[in-house]
């Protein structure tokens, strides 16, 4: 008889094989049927940076982390405590994290001298000691799989494609989980193909009573339920948040949302989820390259459209001359970059946050346009309505610097009232009676007057304008004064924002502040630091430019200031020399995001006799 489940506060999971294993999708469906059990939870995809990677090659390996919880999450996980590894590949690219005695999953039928040999091991690290210290289960996955759909009318190569149900199935028993949402799922994404659909069935329920019948797992786990606020839950990825958010902001805004885009690593999804809205007015254009895109985009703002354009670091390059003409013109346009490593194509899966100067100085001329960062996949939704917010209210484009992190992770998001969210106002010109392109209001926005209205033709360009009548002029003093009305507008943006959240103490001995994706990481970090007995606070900027008014004031009250990045420093150099703090930096440009332990580690490096934080990571971390 099996004994009764431990419980137990979390759990870190990852499954890992071949791109065509279906790693993700095995992830995913353990993710959402965790986020129904009520667990907190945080993900972690890890897509192969090639699309077409050799099989069985290190290259080729996929990976998907889960970390759920009946605590609060901040993070997908240090290190797993679970690996299932679908083939020699897969172990050899994840054993160096996964903790010390945790349990390891391998697929023995994978484990051949071919396969061995494909990713250098020369001997099997199942019988050779590699593996002392882990609790190693070999479960023949393939082999079991293909002898549970026996008669689906699947040939053999389709049915091996099933086994990582096999796999979600005895990861499903291990940890209590019910396969009902699976089954449903496989239901309604194979209708019609009742073959596939039986076979995913017959492997979910096959690795599920393997697990009930085979007696060498010591037990099953249990994880009791997060205590989270009462509300309607979704689980959500970063990048369908901002799709969701500017569909919600083309409702408060009660402009007709277009989307001018260009297929590009990790930004796609988004794409893709706004196009499923044409019910609600959203149009979106798939262009031929990133410059139609964002040029299609400004003609969209130009007839008074809420109009967006999508892009990683590689197409903002391409996009700048026609973000340029939008702020030279003055139209509201959303700009959302989903950073991923650079330069050049760089890591095109893995994610990074080195845009920042890019879409702070990324373009010729004074050119000052806001930047704002989402924090978390959840806060990608308010994060999108707040950038349609400022350039509708300001006329002006906006950058959202997104990450590939965020971009693909998920997370239990609380679905808002949309009754409690204030409507974006917007004010198109109609008044033909002494009409000016260039007046200003007190936000110092030019008026939003569209093409055809009577009385109000006007000329727009790349070329500077003459402060208010919007004629064409080389005076040297009106260039100076419409730049510095361009950069007052902007400036005066930060008058807007809600006080600078403190998280910890408000003064102290160190303040450690970060943008975008660091949040989990440092959150956690500094929570652990100052249950120690340190006097740390946390700032978590959202708003990069113009930073809060209230930061340099914020900034005073600590002896020392901690800058964790996924780049070589680029918040910090921007925070020295405009508040002339002595803010360190503490970089990781590996295309992974920060570790809990990687924090803690420099948080405690700063505080010991003050010196500087270590800038590189150990090999392996």
């Amino acid at each position: 008889m099996q004994a009764a489940p431990q419980t137990v506060e979390s759990v870190v999971i990852r499954f890992a094989g071949d791109s065509g294993d279906g790693m993700q999708l095995t992830g995913t469906q353990f993710t959402e049927t965790s986020a129904l059990a009520g667990n907190d939870l945080a993900t972690f995809p890890d897509f192969p940076a090639e699309i077409r990677a050799p099989a069985g090659s290190l290259a080729g390996v996929s990976g998907f982390q889960v970390h759920i919880s009946s605590l609060e999450v901040f993070t997908p996980g240090d290190e797993p405590d679970v690996l299932i590894a679908m083939n020699p590949a897969a172990l050899k690219a994840n054993l160096k994290d996964l903790r010390k005695g945790g349990v390891l999953i391998l697929d023995s039928d994978a484990f051949n001298e071919k396969n061995l040999a494909r990713v250098g091991y020369k001997t099997n690290p199942v019988e050779d000691g590699t593996l002392n210290g882990w609790h190693v289960h070999q479960v023949d996955i393939t082999g079991i799989t293909l002898k549970a759909i026996e008669g689906s009318g699947l040939n053999n190569r389709a049915a091996v494609r099933s086994k990582n149900f096999f796999a979600l199935g005895l990861v499903y028993w291990m940890y209590n989980r019910s396969l009902e949402h699976t089954l449903a799922w496989i239901d309604a994404k194979f209708k019609g193909k009742e073959d596939i659909a039986e076979a995913n069935r017959r492997a979910l329920k096959a690795g599920y009573h393997y697990g009930e019948t085979v007696e060498v797992f010591a037990h099953t786990y249990q994880i009791e339920q997060a205590s989270i606020e009462p509300g309607v839950y979704k689980n959500i990825s970063g990048n369908e948040a901002l799709a969701l958010g500017l569909v919600a902001a083309a409702e408060l805004s009660g402009l007709d949302p277009f989307l001018g885009s260009y297929p590009i690593t990790p930004a796609s999804d988004i794409l893709h989820a706004l196009s499923r809205f044409k019910n609600m007015g959203v149009r979106t254009f798939q262009a031929e390259d990133e410059i139609a895109a964002v040029a299609a985009a400004v003609g969209a703002a130009y007839s008074g459209a809420l109009a967006i354009t999508t892009t990683s670091g590689p197409g903002m390059l391409l996009k700048a001359e026609a973000i340029n003409l939008a702020l030279m013109i003055e139209l509201p346009l959303v700009i959302i970059d989903v950073q991923r490593g650079g330069p050049s194509t760089g890591l095109p899966t893995k994610t990074e946050q080195s845009d920042l100067l890019m879409a702070m100085f990324g373009r010729n001329g004074e050119s000052p346009i806001p930047i704002i960062a989402p924090r978390s996949p959840g806060d990608c939704f308010y994060a999108a309505i707040e950038a349609a917010r400022i350039a509708v209210e300001s006329m002006t484009p906006v950058i959202l610097l997104s990450d590939g992190y965020i971009a693909n992770g998920a997370e239990p998001w609380r679905v808002p009232n949309m009754a409690q969210i204030p409507p974006i106002e917007v004010k198109f010109h109609t008044d033909a009676e002494d009409f000016k392109p260039y007046s200003r209001n007190e936000k110092l926005a030019r008026p939003w007057a569209i093409p055809g209205t009577p009385g109000i033709e006007h000329r727009v360009g790349g070329i500077e304008k003459e402060a208010g009548s919007g004629n064409i002029s080389y005076s040297p003093e009106n260039h100076e004064l419409m730049s510095r009305l361009r950069a007052e507008k902007v400036q005066k943006v930060a008058d807007r924002y809600a006080p600078t959240e403190v998280y910890g103490d408000t003064e102290g001995e160190l303040l450690v502040i970060g943008w975008g994706g660091t949040f989990g990481a440092i959150r956690a970090g500094v929570k652990g630091m100052r249950e120690r007995g340190h006097k740390i606070g946390q700032v978590h900027l959202r708003n990069l430019n113009p930073l809060p008014n209230d930061l340099g004031t914020i900034l005073k009250k600590y002896q020392r200031v901690l800058v964790p990045e996924l780049n070589l420093g680029q918040l910090s150099m921007l925070l020295r020399a405009r508040y002339l703090v002595d803010a360190k930096p503490y970089t990781k440009i590996q295309g992974k995001p920060f570790k809990e332990s990687e924090i803690l580690d420099a948080i405690a490096a700063q505080l010991s006799s003050g010196r500087e934080a270590p800038r590189e990571r150990m090999e392996g971390n």
